[in-house]
């Protein structure tokens, strides 16, 4: 428990200093001393930068905190409940259900995520739809779990529900205009800029909601790691506690991907990074150290995707495989 706590000490300082550089990298630099100004309201200089700090860099650096934190919950919940390292949103097609969702408003009604997201009907809209296509192929998943013992063989189920939904939105995109072709193409690249300052309550209790029932969840999760039939002898109902996780991880998911798309590898990664940090699966201490893990590398990579400056922005999901790809190469390694 010191060791978590020195952890989650060292967690929390750099995640204040990547997210106070998320406020600073940008094609427009903007002093340190002019960020505070604006922070505080006290900032009488030029209209713009107040704008770019309050309207792009502060909701985006904000996003990403709270993004990262959610999917690198997700992928724990996950591989706790299916004793599977591989288990994550993406992997298990999860992430493709509520992109899925996505398509259908923006592909199959025509939107796209430029409008929608500045209304709250369209909000709505796009969260309800990507909360009940993550919600059913978790369920597919969960279903399949009682019928298929082997990890690897559920494994295989997911990644066929994943081109399931894969194939779905190419055909959406087939009949679709090339308006909201174009859209959905810049959505799947992944970004933290897709919630506007206004949408930020609502994205943040969101998220917030999703986290604190994961970790109402941890006392549960240590139960299941000994098995299920040792977990209910200690009076866990694990059918309880398999669809209290299935609503979480629905929901978090779908909220993530709604408005950052479909962001590979955290989920996936990060658990793992804080299992080499704590060397324990003890969930009272793993998972707030993965949620501030998965908080850091998310702003991390933000603070990557703009380095290049007056160059442009690169894609969100070209930077995520460089720091999730040779996590999952060590860690299939060490287990063989």
């Amino acid at each position: 428990m010191q060791n978590a706590t020195k952890c989650g000490l060292a967690l929390a300082i750099a995640i204040i200093i990547l997210f106070a550089a998320n406020l600073m990298v940008g094609s427009v630099h903007i002093p340190l001393a002019d960020i505070l100004d604006i922070l505080i309201g006290k900032y009488d200089g030029k209209p713009s930068w107040q704008f770019i700090i309050m309207e792009s860099r502060l909701p985006q650096a904000i996003t990403a905190t709270l993004c990262g934190a959610s999917l690198a919950t997700c992928g724990l919940l996950l591989q706790t409940a299916f004793k599977n390292p591989l288990a994550g949103p993406s992997i298990f097609g999860i992430s493709g259900g509520a992109g899925l969702g996505v398509a259908l408003v923006i592909l199959w009604f025509g939107g796209s995520v430029g409008s929608v997201v500045y209304s709250v009907s369209g909000f709505m809209a796009v969260f309800l739809a990507a909360f009940v296509g993550a919600m059913l192929v978790t369920g597919i998943i969960f279903l399949f779990s009682t019928l298929v013992r082997s990890n690897v063989m559920l494994l295989i189920i997911g990644i066929m529900i994943g081109y399931l939904s894969s194939s779905a939105i190419s055909l959406l995109n087939f009949i679709s205009t090339e308006e909201g072709v174009r859209s959905y193409m810049v959505w799947g690249m992944g970004s933290f800029g897709g919630v506007s300052m206004s949408h930020i309550p609502l994205f943040t209790s969101v998220c917030m909601v999703g986290l604190l029932g994961a970790f109402l969840l941890a006392k549960p999760l240590n139960a299941l790691l000994l098995g299920e039939y040792y977990a209910e002898n200690l009076g866990v109902n694990t059918r309880r506690v398999r669809n209290q996780l299935l609503a979480i991880t629905g929901i978090l998911t779908a909220i993530t991907t709604a408005f950052c798309g479909p962001v590979a590898f955290i989920g996936l990664a990060v658990p793992h990074l804080a299992r080499l940090i704590l060397r324990t699966d003890n969930h009272r201490s793993l998972l707030p150290v993965t949620v501030l893990t998965g908080a850091a590398v998310a702003l991390l990579c933000n603070i990557v995707c703009y380095l290049p400056g007056e160059g442009g922005i690169i894609p969100l999901n070209a930077v995520t495989p460089l720091v999730g790809a040779p996590v999952i190469i060590y860690v299939i390694a060490r287990k063989s």
